[in-house]
């Protein structure tokens, strides 16, 4: 997901984004450790998503106060 689509999101729709990406990122997660996963690549992309997601977040937040 790109940040210019992040930014344009409320801070609701982000918390959600993030519990999404979260819950995604577990199941990746779950799919490695039993040997289903076929593409690793899909980790460090949900996790770098994670992180843009929470940055925007918390740049939202701090801008709010």
């Amino acid at each position: 997901m790109k940040a210019s689509e992040l930014r344009s999101k409320d801070v609701a729709a982000l918390e959600k984004e993030v519990s999404d990406l979260l819950k995604a990122h577990f199941g990746l997660r779950m799919q490695k450790a039993t040997q289903q996963l076929s593409n690793n690549s899909q980790l460090g992309k949900t996790r770098r998503d994670i992180a843009r997601a929470k940055t925007i977040l918390a740049e939202k937040k701090r801008a709010a106060k």
